[in-house]
């Protein structure tokens, strides 16, 4: 019996007593009834990635107005920090201590995902992201930053694709679009390395890439 299996057994039981306790093939019968809801019902870590300027924090604010729950980007978060304390851009002054900083936060971003009392949770970036950059840029890292890869198994990954007509740079976004179409390149590479099969999100109007999104959820 599988573990979904043996937590409805345990639920019936202690929900009606004593009386179920004689009745197994009963209780067997029902197992067998309602395995497919306990699969159904699992929870689902879905990530949004993409290249710089590719619409993803404008799906994430979508998904946030239908009543979704979404976790947002932290890399501005991360840039905006280190620009108090007189460091204008982390990422090129001290690219391993952003990403250290970016993998940390993306990991209790997971942890907390999975406390949720939501079945899907989305992300803004996930893990694998911190690697694709530091190969962006050719750089190393340490062997922790590719564990926590294979010790974080998200459940869908959403790519979005170079869109030059919507691209814009800002004060947090350096990359040119050339640049912007390389770090796809990489996040593409990346996470294939990690065993994802990667679903590109159409580009549309952000109602329509929002319903191909859901159409694909379990």
């Amino acid at each position: 019996m599988g573990a979904r299996a043996l937590l409805l057994h345990s639920t019936i039981k202690l929900i009606n007593g004593a009386f179920f306790q004689s009745q197994t093939s009963k209780i067997s019968n029902l197992t067998v009834i309602f395995a497919p809801y306990f699969e159904k019902v699992q929870k689902e870590i879905i990530v949004i990635i993409g290249g710089p300027g590719t619409g993803k924090t404008t799906i994430i604010d979508a998904l946030v107005a239908k009543g979704y729950c979404c976790y947002p980007e932290i890399s501005r978060e991360v840039t905006m920090e280190a620009k108090k304390q007189g460091i204008e851009q982390l990422f090129l002054e001290n690219p391993l201590l952003f990403s250290e900083l970016l993998l940390e936060g993306r990991k209790k971003q997971f942890n907390n995902a999975l406390a949720e009392p939501h079945q899907y949770v989305f992300l803004d970036r996930g893990i694998p992201d911190v690697l694709a950059y530091m190969h962006y840029i050719g750089d190393s890292y340490p062997a922790f930053f590719d564990a926590a890869c294979r010790e974080h198994a998200y459940t869908k990954i959403f790519i979005l694709p170079p869109w030059e007509e919507i691209y814009v740079s800002d004060d947090e976004r350096y990359e040119n679009y050339e640049q912007a179409k390389l770090i796809f390149s990489h996040l593409t590479e990346t996470y294939e390395h990690y065993g994802y099969k990667l679903i590109e999100v159409p580009k549309d109007d952000v109602d329509g890439r929002i319903a191909f999104i859901l159409s694909h959820l379990s």
